[in-house]
């Protein structure tokens, strides 16, 4: 089956095209402009009440995201992130005493941020936190290192 095939415009000679001509009546000038009433205010819905309020059995706790790591997997998570942040930590070095313009400069803010997160998580040894945040101060070290 071939597909159809639109008409072109194109093709239409002017002359066969009529000659179309709007006339309006006098009695236009006559219209009447209703104006609406303004809708009604939308109800007002109360917010939840917050996890500071009530008695300490009423708080929630926050949601786990993933499930903890076996020993194995702490000590290779903890070998992971202090190798990453060993490798933004001596990227973050070439950088200093350079003149960087302002994306470098804010690429070695965010690299300064995450190395400060992944030690704070390591501090409490949350190895897969310390991890993907030492791997994101790697990944954006190297960009810096790249563009210097």
């Amino acid at each position: 089956m071939a597909p159809a095939q639109a008409p072109e415009a194109n093709n239409v000679p002017e002359d066969a095209l009529p000659e179309l001509r709007l006339e309006l009546p006098a009695s236009l000038n006559h219209l009447i402009i209703v104006r609406s009433a303004p809708p009604p205010p939308r109800p007002r819905v109360n917010a939840p009440p917050s996890a500071g309020t009530g008695n300490n059995a009423e708080k929630l706790e926050s949601p786990v995201l993933a499930p903890p790591l076996t020993p194995q997997e702490s000590a290779v998570a903890r070998q992971q992130a202090n190798q990453s942040l060993g490798i933004a930590e001596k990227n973050l070095a070439v950088a200093r005493g350079r003149n960087l313009n302002a994306v470098q400069t804010d690429l070695v803010s965010k690299i300064s941020s995450f190395i400060k997160d992944a030690r704070e998580a390591a501090q409490s040894a949350d190895w897969s936190r310390a991890r993907s945040l030492a791997k994101k101060a790697q990944v954006l070290s190297e960009e810096l290192a790249d563009s210097l």
